[in-house]
């Protein structure tokens, strides 16, 4: 703790415009909550043993994609290796803002080209690039799904079962929704086109690009019915509400859900999560070298640390997300044999055809078939924002004042709480691989 704030105030320095070598640093820009913090500290040490040179990790967080593009794009601030969405590694790659990655490592380990999945590479194929291939300008560090968190001792499965959940009046109040216009257009899009999806007319990637405005208004218009029944709009506190009670059904990310279900199972609270039938989308994070990067030797170290098995998952252990990594010990690390089987081949192998495996974390392959990935709006990406902002509003009903009002209270004692909590699971975890190893 004491070196990450001197850390800290190192970071201040350099980044308003200390004279130190840049080669001593490696800035790194990161989502919040997105790593186990210890693999820092291991990082500066295995590059010393790996290059014999001294290395200073400067660490910063951000929580929305556009605040970090802006500070490059704009700023041209000199990160060395940040993590966006895939629809903005598709918008940096357009606008030329990365550099490609080199994974020569001499006598180093290549943990990234080894280990990456052939499920996630096919992904990162289709990101549209302006005829670059995003596979050699990003790697993938998580992934996971969009989809309901829902509390099953209040929820019917079946309702959850669609997109449709969020316009039942048995739910009213409690609802709560992802302050996310693309995420929520991306899924609600497969409901109301759901007549010509099983027509053939249009496929579920058709659908991810923007399409017209009569789509758009549709949209807005089924969110506009939903929003009679939802109790708040959320960034990150939606999983807090469901554990609490507060809310039944969190329209969210599936590693929110896998953070969610394992604490509410720790307080008796019954949460699953369920991905609709008329189709969802896969969400992808990676590592890239922006083009101001001051130190790309140390950033290409970093992405391929953050490759290797080991680092992989305890990460995946922190976080609660799932890591871009096929290799063969995270899946041997992820495996529980009171889980029914699923198909894992997509992405770990044919060897993974049926694996014990918590389907949350890693989706059956019949139901991945009905999964897009959602691409960058450019020019249009305006009126995606204005259709969102027309649906929530300029006044936020009672509940949500309420809802909000409660969040910002216990704002630090859950951010408190949650890093005990990362570090316990951890912990427990890691003591149950043990146990498993000695069976």
């Amino acid at each position: 703790m004491i070196k990450r704030i001197i850390l800290f105030i190192t970071s201040a320095l350099v980044f308003f415009g200390c004279s130190e070598n840049r080669s001593d640093y490696l800035k790194v820009y990161n989502w919040s909550s997105y790593i186990d913090e210890t693999l820092i500290e291991d990082f500066e040490q295995w590059y010393k043993e790996q290059t014999g040179e001294n290395i200073e990790v400067i660490y910063q967080t951000f929580d929305i994609n556009e605040t970090m593009l802006s500070k490059i794009e704009k700023g041209k601030e000199d990160y060395d290796v940040v993590c966006p969405s895939d629809y903005i590694i598709e918008r940096m790659l357009q606008h030329d803002l990365l550099l490609p990655i080199d994974k020569d490592f001499g006598d180093t380990p290549n943990y990234i080209d080894s280990n990456v999945a052939p499920y996630i590479r096919d992904r990162f194929n289709e990101m549209v690039g302006n005829g670059k291939n995003a596979n050699d300008y990003a790697v993938g560090y998580m992934w996971g799904t969009t989809g309901f968190l829902y509390n099953a001792a209040y929820v019917d499965p079946e309702d959850v079962s669609s997109w449709k959940a969020i316009h039942n009046p048995k739910y009213a109040d409690k609802i709560i929704i992802k302050d996310s216009p693309r995420d929520i257009y991306s899924q609600i899009i497969t409901y109301v086109r759901q007549d010509d999806l099983k027509a053939g007319k249009v496929t579920l990637d058709d659908l991810m690009h923007y399409t017209t405005d009569e789509d758009l208004l549709a949209v807005e218009e089924f969110m506009k019915e939903a929003k009679k029944l939802v109790a708040g709009w959320e960034a990150d506190f939606g999983k807090e509400q469901m554990i609490q009670e507060r809310a039944w059904i969190n329209l969210t990310w599936s590693g929110d859900a896998v953070w969610a279900i394992e604490e509410g199972q720790e307080m008796g609270i019954d949460l699953r999560y369920s991905t609709p039938k008329e189709g969802f989308t896969v969400w992808f994070d990676g590592w890239v070298i922006p083009k101001y990067a001051g130190n790309t030797k140390a950033a290409k170290y970093w992405i391929n640390f953050m490759s290797r098995p080991d680092v992989v998952i305890r990460n995946v252990d922190v976080t609660g997300y799932v890591s871009c990594s096929g290799a063969k010990e995270v899946l041997e690390a992820f495996i529980d044999e009171s889980l029914p089987e699923i198909d894992l081949s997509y992405f770990f192998g044919p060897e993974a055809s049926a694996v014990s495996v918590d389907p949350v974390l890693y989706p059956d392959a019949s139901d991945i078939a009905h999964s897009a990935m959602e691409h960058d709006w450019g020019d249009n990406t305006h009126k995606l924002i204005e259709m969102w902002a027309r649906v929530k509003g300029s006044n936020a009903d009672a509940t949500t004042v309420v809802v909000i009002s409660v969040f910002f209270s216990a704002l630090i004692g859950f951010a408190l709480y949650r890093k005990i909590y990362q570090y316990r699971k951890y912990a427990r975890r890691r003591a149950r691989r043990k146990m498993a190893s000695k069976r």
